[in-house]
């Protein structure tokens, strides 16, 4: 496998780069999240994968470790293609998809073109444990919200309190007061409702 390639871009656009190595040239399939963080370089290193199918050899290119793991956690689940992959990172941050397989909000996921009801149902069963066992799971920068349960979720595992229990607390407490601003509060009232 190729891990990495770093070289002169000698030709980008949103969806596909040409990134020249020792006189080179590798056809680079991207997400349009890359293609925000290099369309201004002229020399970048690219994490790729290269997918292999009967007809075709194919190297996707992403300019972060955590999205090339995404790529390849979304590519485990049955149904989904390396362009339905592509196509959900383009649509969203690594950080958001994480967040709305944690959440289990299949509605954010059937934003994407091509994902529909079943699709995302399936992405979030098989990928819940999966994101749920990553030693560390960012704050989702998707929103207050969502950054305030993640960070009291953390808390309530840290109390030695069971991920399930401890997700289905928040849950509870969130829409017992769902203008609520602080953690604390929300650590507090998930505590009270177990």
């Amino acid at each position: 496998m190729i891990a990495y390639i770093e070289g002169r871009l000698s030709y980008k656009s949103p969806a596909v780069v040409y990134l020249e190595n020792n006189g080179v040239g590798y056809e680079i399939l991207i997400s349009l999240h890359t293609y925000t963080q290099l369309q201004h370089l002229e020399r970048c290193r690219l994490l790729t994968f290269l997918h292999i199918k009967e007809d075709a050899h194919t190297l996707y290119g992403f300019f972060e470790e955590s999205e090339r793991q995404v790529f390849l956690q979304l590519l485990s689940v049955s149904g989904v293609g390396a362009s339905t992959a592509r196509m959900i990172l383009s649509s969203m941050q690594p950080e958001e998809i994480q967040a709305a397989i944690l959440q289990e909000n299949e509605g954010v996921l059937e934003r994407v073109k091509g994902i529909g009801a079943k699709t995302a149902k399936r992405i979030i069963l098989e990928l819940r444990d999966k994101v749920l066992k990553q030693k560390e799971i960012p704050h989702m920068p998707a929103s207050a919200r969502s950054t305030l349960q993640a960070d009291a979720l953390q808390a309530l595992l840290a109390l030695g309190i069971a991920r399930s229990a401890a997700e289905s607390a928040v849950q509870k407490a969130m829409k017992a007061s769902p203008g609520m601003q602080q953690v604390e509060e929300l650590i507090k009232l998930s505590l009270k409702s177990m």
